[in-house]
């Protein structure tokens, strides 16, 4: 598959880079970015996938989380996408920001007009691996996988629907059940149809009820979050586990919020996370 690249930035010993390609899971140009730590330029390397949040690209991430310092000390590739489709003739919401382009929900939609280019799930699931496996020094199937809002609800959802495939997940401030919330009915209406049991396949709290694999799961939440009580239920995936005897960390962070300040705080806890994982 070919990739084209657009940017390579030396940090920490490594280089941060960034790709265009063709899609073929969403039937568009896709950006995304890697960063390759030292460590890269001798031997293969475990990745990390992060999924970003609503409204955002993986600019957001690479710019802003500090990532790339822990990633470079602990010899680890993050893997960088976008959260949507993009392009003149994909469809979109503009007078939304939880609809559409940056709102991508990391489902496979089935309703028009979505369907054609909203295939996010498969996009991160599938073909990004294949390119990042096939393209870079990164040892084959030794992946983790995390993100933030919408993007934390995608790893859970990736990690929770493919037994064996991540080491481990993490997440920051994720949308725990968003069936039963604004944003995931909004989106999941469109993307999906009225049947609210295809819902429940990209729902994390759902798929616990209904016996996902046990993995290790660390998971971030702060307790001044702006949507904490309406939009991210982390207590119901935590009752689902506790009835499930799934084991997972939550931590809810007293006076953090929902922003990259709170993200850059705990990145590296989560990336030594994964790496002990990864190695294991």
């Amino acid at each position: 598959m070919s990739i084209q690249e657009t940017e390579s930035v030396k940090e920490f010993g490594g280089f941060l880079k960034r790709y265009t390609h063709q899609s073929s899971s969403c039937n568009c140009e896709m950006t995304f970015s890697v960063y390759l730590p030292p460590l890269a330029e001798t031997e293969k390397v475990p990745a990390v996938y992060w999924l970003s949040g609503l409204t955002c690209t993986d600019d957001n991430f690479r710019t802003k989380a500090g990532a790339q310092r822990y990633a470079s000390e602990l010899g680890i590739a993050l893997i960088i996408p976008d959260t949507s489709p993009r392009g003149d003739d994909v469809p979109d919401e503009e007078d939304r920001y939880d609809l559409g382009k940056g709102a991508g929900f990391y489902v496979n939609a089935t309703q028009e007009p979505w369907s054609k280019n909203y295939q996010m799930y498969d996009y991160v699931t599938k073909e990004l691996v294949e390119l990042a496996e096939q393209n870079f020094p990164i040892i084959p199937g030794v992946r983790s996988i995390t993100g933030h809002s919408m993007g934390g609800h995608g790893a859970l959802i990736c990690a929770f629907k493919n037994a064996g495939m991540y080491q481990s997940v993490s997440a920051f401030a994720p949308i725990c059940n968003p069936v039963n919330c604004a944003w995931g009915e909004g989106c999941f209406g469109a993307y999906l149809g009225d049947d609210k049991s295809i819902w429940n396949a990209y729902d994390a709290t759902e798929l616990v009820k209904n016996g996902a694999e046990k993995l290790p799961v660390l998971i971030d939440s702060g307790l001044d979050d702006e949507f904490l009580a309406d939009q991210l239920y982390p207590q119901n995936l935590q009752a689902a586990c506790d009835a499930a005897d799934f084991p997972i960390t939550l931590r809810m962070q007293d006076g953090y919020d929902h922003s990259y300040h709170f993200i850059s705080t705990f990145i590296g806890e989560h990336l030594a996370f994964h790496e002990k994982q990864l190695r294991s």
